[in-house]
């Protein structure tokens, strides 16, 4: 029986991306507790996760990982791009320096959205605990706008009023705007699909409800096969409900991608170029 799941899990994880263009991507990685040399180790298992030329959410692929680095991050973009993901506009991810230097390698024409949620409780570390409140109330209503132009007026009246009372807050928002709001080159209409991780919170819940039964895997296969599991019962339920995105503000968003310079994107960029632009 394991033999014949293992079969499935390799032959789902392995597939061709054929589905594409995956106009938008979604990282992110949890961490495993595994019997390795005699002891228990913790390892990543990272996932990612796109939107097909149908509009429709697929599990792109899983991998484990020794830790959550770089070299991981980028063997397993690498792996996904060999399988054929391409037309990727934005991928959203939290500001691991490594993910998102893997993504600026392998993915160079596209653009990276810093998930709103992680960002919120980075910013939450910089801000005196009882200033909190209001300068979290602040970066809401800078995601609240209506349009582009709004957001990115409302962000320059926080910063102003920011750099008054908290400087090193302002600073740290600044520095970190460009990633944050880069979703707001893209319609209106498909933001909160794409500013943030938290459309997969309800996989990485269903996940972790399956994982922790176990507890202490004996091997890391064994976390491949009921992960990879899990996430091949959550692809084909996708399949089979209503589209995420629609095709009209699909086509719309891939003539972002196709606006941007090819020049200015060659096929792989050295993670070194890429790693002192990152703010984590």
């Amino acid at each position: 029986m394991a033999k014949d799941l293992d079969e499935q899990v390799t032959a789902f994880r392995t597939r061709p991306l054929s589905e594409g263009p995956y106009t938008f991507v979604a990282a992110d990685a949890l961490t495993m507790k595994v019997r390795e040399g005699g002891r228990v180790v913790k390892v990543a298992v990272m996932v990612a996760t796109g939107v097909n030329a149908d509009g429709y959410r697929e599990v792109l692929g899983v991998q484990t990982s020794s830790v959550e680095s770089g070299a991981g991050w980028l063997g397993f973009f690498r792996d996904l791009v060999a399988r054929g993901l391409t037309g990727v506009a934005m991928v959203t991810s939290d500001a691991h320096a490594g993910l998102v230097e893997a993504i600026g390698a392998t993915l160079p024409a596209a653009s990276w959205q810093r998930c709103r949620t992680h960002y919120a409780a980075n910013l939450m570390s910089v801000t005196p605990k009882s200033q909190w409140g209001w300068v979290k109330a602040l970066l809401h209503s800078v995601y609240d706008q209506p349009d582009a132009e709004a957001v990115h007026a409302q962000f320059d009246r926080v910063l102003e009023g920011l750099y008054e009372k908290l400087p090193a807050v302002a600073e740290h928002l600044e520095l970190a705007r460009c990633d944050i709001l880069a979703f707001t080159a893209f319609p209106r209409e498909l933001w909160r699909q794409v500013w943030s991780n938290n459309p997969n919170e309800r996989l990485n819940r269903e996940i972790r409800r399956r994982t922790d039964v176990v507890g202490i895997f004996p091997n890391r296969d064994a976390v491949i096969r009921l992960v990879g599991a899990v996430l091949a019962e959550q692809h084909d339920e996708w399949a089979e409900q209503r589209r995420y995105l629609g095709l009209e503000v699909l086509a719309r968003s891939r003539a972002v991608l196709a606006g941007r310079d090819p020049a200015d994107n060659p096929e792989e960029v050295p993670t070194a170029l890429i790693a002192d632009a990152i703010s984590a």
